[in-house]
């Protein structure tokens, strides 16, 4: 996936990576609480797109993570997804 530069008023600038695409808001808003719980900065990109493509949702929204946080992001997201699919299993 494409690296992109983003500039952190805390941090200076650094290179943020995608770890999700994504037009379910849902699920947007579910991985940023998830990352966030475990200590992971995420940002969305493209969530203003909406605007110019008339509100449709063709364009998917990116959350982006630094880099040096991709791969635990990653991992988390796949942990957390596959504790949802283990509950929904067992119901």
């Amino acid at each position: 996936m494409a690296e992109h530069v983003w500039r952190c008023k805390d941090k200076g600038q650094s290179v943020v990576k995608p770890v999700l695409r994504t037009n379910n808001l849902v699920e947007l808003s579910w991985a940023q609480a998830v990352l966030a719980e475990a200590g992971v900065d995420a940002f969305v990109f493209d969530a203003h797109n909406s605007i110019a493509e008339g509100s449709i949702g063709a364009i998917p929204r990116r959350l982006m993570v630094e880099d040096v946080d991709e791969s635990r992001a990653e991992w988390i997201l796949r942990t957390a997804r596959a504790a949802l699919d283990d509950q929904s299993d067992d119901a």
